[in-house]
């Protein structure tokens, strides 16, 4: 059932999404070019993307949570690939806006099926490592992903980076078929279990994750900007600069089990650590030396590669029967507290510097709180005893399943 090829293969699909949503930072001068626009109008195939991925993922969560996992994640992988070979013939910059809204309604659909297989597949304790490992796919697409399509946009145009995204999409699409198990669960789920979506134990952590990874990204995308003002760099030397938190990212998704199997608990390796990155976040954004800012930002990246997969797997613990659409309102919470959190942060780092410290610290603190308030409140018994071969305890934080049925 779990195996590396499997792995690699939902490490493939997410990195698409990573590479696919973030791709375009490079391309949007030739973009406004080809559409007969300016970059601020071009801007808004990043926007229509991320909207309708927010605005999909729960809906897609629950209206497909019936199928089979298979079905949904190749059903989201050929959509993204005729997405993104469509994309380059559209006429018009409103076509064009069409289909962005298309791929950010496929990498809803493909985001929570993803973790919610692990989920089904890999036991409680090591599913933090495992949703590490897929992670790091999406990190890979957020760093490269954006390299790769100014290259191909240099040697060729930008249609040449959506066709090469187009063809990867289809070879992990095959790939997929190849490797993505056969009769997976297929649960049948209650109204009695939706309602299980509104209780504290699962609110409190969804919560929480939108407020800390809302406060921890919008951090990072003004990172450049801080660092241009503070130490005057220039825009080759910032994006060297930044790199640096990619770096990080990568080596928590690698550091997450570890992490969690050294504090032994998912409630007490969380608060840990939001608390890594606070700090982290607090030795960048108070006025310090470059080394100090630049080792802080790395820091940064690492805190928030751990954080992730650990929120993850313990959002599919709470999550009883539904782990899709427990995740895939997760993801869409997380991408609306970044919309609302990204325009004060930007507007306090242009006219208070200082604001913004306060602002994204503040953040921070009422995450680590809230999460420190769940571990109390959610007396979770062992990881050993969740999601064995039989159901998991019932208790306050971990709704009855009911028996799996195979197709």
């Amino acid at each position: 059932m779990w195996s590396y090829r499997l792995a690699a293969v939902l490490a493939a699909s997410v990195y698409l999404i990573g590479a696919g949503e973030f791709m375009l930072a490079p391309l949007l001068t030739p973009l406004a070019e080809a559409f007969g626009g300016s970059p601020a109008e071009a801007s808004w195939l990043i926007s229509a993307h991320a909207f309708a991925y927010a605005a999909a993922a729960p809906v897609i969560g629950l209206a497909f949570r019936h199928w089979p996992r298979r079905r949904l994640i190749l059903a989201a992988l050929l959509l993204f690939a005729l997405d993104a070979a469509v994309l380059p013939l559209a006429p018009t910059i409103e076509i064009a806006l069409l289909l962005r809204i298309l791929g950010g309604v496929a990498a809803a659909a493909l985001i929570a099926p993803v973790f919610a297989l692990i989920a089904d597949l890999v036991p409680p304790q090591s599913q933090t490592g495992a949703m590490g490992l897929v992670t790091l796919g999406i990190t890979g697409g957020i760093v490269s992903g954006p390299v790769f399509a100014g290259l191909l946009t240099e040697a060729m145009d930008w249609r040449a980076a959506f066709g090469a995204l187009a063809v990867a999409g289809l070879t992990v699409s095959a790939c997929a078929a190849i490797y993505l198990p056969h009769g997976t669960p297929r649960i049948t789920v209650s109204n009695a279990s939706l309602a299980q979506l509104r209780h504290a134990p699962l609110l409190r952590p969804l919560a929480t994750k939108a407020i800390w990874l809302g406060a921890a990204v919008a951090g990072y995308l003004l990172s450049g900007e801080i660092l241009r003002r503070q130490f005057g760099l220039a825009t080759a030397d910032v994006g060297l600069a930044t790199s640096l938190f990619g770096i990080g990212l990568g080596l928590g998704n690698l550091m997450a089990q570890p992490v969690q199997r050294l504090l032994r608990r998912i409630e007490t390796a969380l608060p840990a650590v939001l608390l890594l990155i606070a700090l982290a976040m607090a030795l960048f954004l108070v006025p310090a030396n470059l080394i100090i800012a630049l080792a802080a930002l790395c820091l940064w990246g690492i805190g928030l590669g751990m954080a992730a997969p650990i929120s993850t797997a313990l959002l599919a613990q709470r999550a009883g029967p539904l782990p899709g659409p427990v995740l895939a309102i997760s993801e869409s919470a997380n991408n609306l507290a970044l919309m609302a959190m990204l325009p004060v942060a930007a507007a306090l780092a242009a006219s208070r510097p200082a604001a913004i410290a306060i602002w994204l610290l503040g953040l921070m603190a009422a995450a680590l709180v809230l999460s420190l308030i769940d571990g109390h409140l959610s007396a979770v018994p062992p990881l050993a005893a969740y999601r064995g071969r039989g159901s998991p305890p019932a208790s306050s934080c971990s709704p009855a399943r009911p028996p799996d049925s195979h197709r």
